[in-house]
């Protein structure tokens, strides 16, 4: 069954045809207005411009005392259609363009002296003046030409330049005729063009369109050709990126969605089990009893981290957090969170090493850059090699402190960095270490470190590890000094 294709007046091929058609006929138009409307009087401008540039000839030729001036003007008078007469000393000297149809005289005479009164009124002293008449003895009209060619007073010498003015309806007739040809013609190419035009230009843009609709419809899968202009081919280039990055966002959504699934299913199962327990089993045993609560507390506290810090990072996405920016010494903040991992340290045998500068002062947010430094440690933590290094340096770069947690663990493969700060996304090293996580610590050092506009980034190799690195203003001038370690006497912090 066919489908009846629906008219849109504002689609690119049907604006495309229009407007080529619109050029084609106005420049037809203005064809027709040049050649039949502006003939007439272009044709007299022309005849003036002609006259006057011959008068000139004859006037160069005189005062240059020319021997051929009189065979001159003959062969100017045929060969141009002109009737030429010169006056000096009261005699007149006529040239006729065909001697054997010489026109008398007395024709033009009567001219004259509207001629001479005009150059005698003139400004100039050899400037032309010029008029045209009608005789009743011919169809046309006649365009007498006057000016000096010598003023001297007694030797007086005057050109008169009497050029008939043929009509010119018969040419217009015959342009008429040759210009409807030529109409028909071009407009019958220019449909032809037009169609065949609007369709190439056209075609690939249909093409975009229902690819972009299948993208619409969720298949991110598609391809957006690129075998057209260059406008067209960077459209498709843009959308096959567009297509790519949204297909790469379906998948981290469904992998949230089912992250976030199993992370709040764990620890909902067990507190629906722990509750059953001291329900049917504990309730009257005050020691398994506590145990079995303890259980529920720490799955309802991962539970409310889990949500705490997906919360934070929309907060941050969406710009509702702000900044309490002071002054603080990153050391100090550094050590403090070390030192909560002592328990690590003794019972797991992991080797915390710390170096930097005293007294590091810099500005910032500080409780959101304890985070940071928490969250890069938690990750070094479950992503360390088997020696159970992690080393935290701070150093002076120009006006910036730089920190950085280094681990010798598996590395990332470079294809896989730009995505590791993305929300629950998962190395292809899969460690598990003693510290839990919601999986979006690398997501909320990402929001934070972009709040405070600083330079951040991760240096890894396949296999020799990461370093994890940002860099922060110096709140002040200070002078570095030896390195620090944790100080043993701050209170251990357990790790959720």
């Amino acid at each position: 069954m066919s489908t009846k294709v629906k008219f849109d007046p504002n689609s690119i091929r049907f604006r495309l045809w229009l407007y080529f058609l619109a050029l084609v006929l106005g420049i037809m138009i203005l064809i027709w207005a040049l050649q039949l409307f502006f003939l007439n009087n272009r044709y007299e401008e022309m005849k003036i411009t002609e006259v006057d540039r011959i008068a000139s000839s004859i006037c160069h030729s005189y005062m240059k005392n020319d021997e051929d001036l009189t065979k001159n003007i003959q062969e100017l008078s045929v060969s141009n259609d002109f009737y030429v007469m010169m006056e000096s000393g009261g005699t007149v000297l006529l040239f006729n363009p065909e001697q054997e149809n010489i026109i008398p005289v007395y024709r033009y005479q009567n001219q004259i002296p509207k001629l001479k009164s005009m150059l005698e009124k003139s400004k100039s002293p050899y400037a032309p003046v010029s008029f045209k008449f009608s005789t009743t003895f011919e169809k046309y009209s006649t365009l007498a030409y006057g000016r000096y060619i010598d003023r001297t007073p007694g030797k007086e010498v005057l050109l008169y330049i009497f050029s008939p003015l043929y009509p010119v309806t018969s040419t217009v007739n015959i342009l008429k005729h040759q210009l409807l040809s030529v109409t028909i013609i071009i407009i019958l190419l220019a449909f032809v063009l037009i169609t065949f035009f609007a369709s190439r230009i056209s075609r690939p843009i249909k093409s975009i369109t229902n690819t972009a609709k299948r993208m619409g419809k969720g298949d991110y899968n598609v391809k957006f050709e690129a075998d057209s202009y260059s406008e067209i081919n960077n459209l498709a280039s843009t959308l096959n990126t567009a297509a790519y990055e949204l297909g790469m966002a379906d998948t981290r959504q469904k992998d949230l969605i089912a992250n976030v699934s199993h992370d709040l299913k764990t620890p909902l199962t067990m507190i629906r089990s722990y509750a059953e327990m001291i329900r049917d089993l504990s309730g009257d045993n005050p020691e398994k009893r506590n145990a079995h609560l303890q259980v529920i507390i720490d799955e309802t506290e991962r539970m409310n981290q889990l949500v705490s810090d997906m919360a934070s990072v929309s907060a941050m996405r969406t710009g509702k957090i702000t900044l309490e920016k002071e002054a603080f010494d990153l050391s100090s903040a550094t050590a403090s969170i070390l030192a909560s991992y002592q328990l690590l340290q003794e019972q797991e045998g992991y080797n915390f090493i710390f170096n930097a500068p005293k007294d590091c002062m810099v500005y910032a947010d500080k409780g959101r850059i304890e985070q940071v430094i928490s969250n890069l440690t938690g990750n070094a933590i479950k992503y360390c090699g088997e020696d159970k290094v992690i080393i935290v340096n701070i150093k002076r770069s120009g006006k910036k402190y730089r920190l950085e947690v280094t681990d010798h663990g598996p590395g990332i493969k470079q294809e896989e960095i730009p995505h590791i700060w993305d929300r629950y996304y998962k190395t292809s090293t899969n460690y598990v270490r003693p510290t839990k996580g919601t999986g979006l610590g690398l997501a909320i050092v990402k929001e934070v470190l972009t709040l405070h506009r600083c330079n951040y980034g991760v240096d890894s190799k396949v296999g020799k590890g990461s370093t994890f690195w940002f860099e922060l203003d110096a709140a002040k001038k200070e002078k570095e000094k030896g390195p620090v370690k944790p100080k043993e006497s701050l209170p251990d912090r357990p790790r959720q």
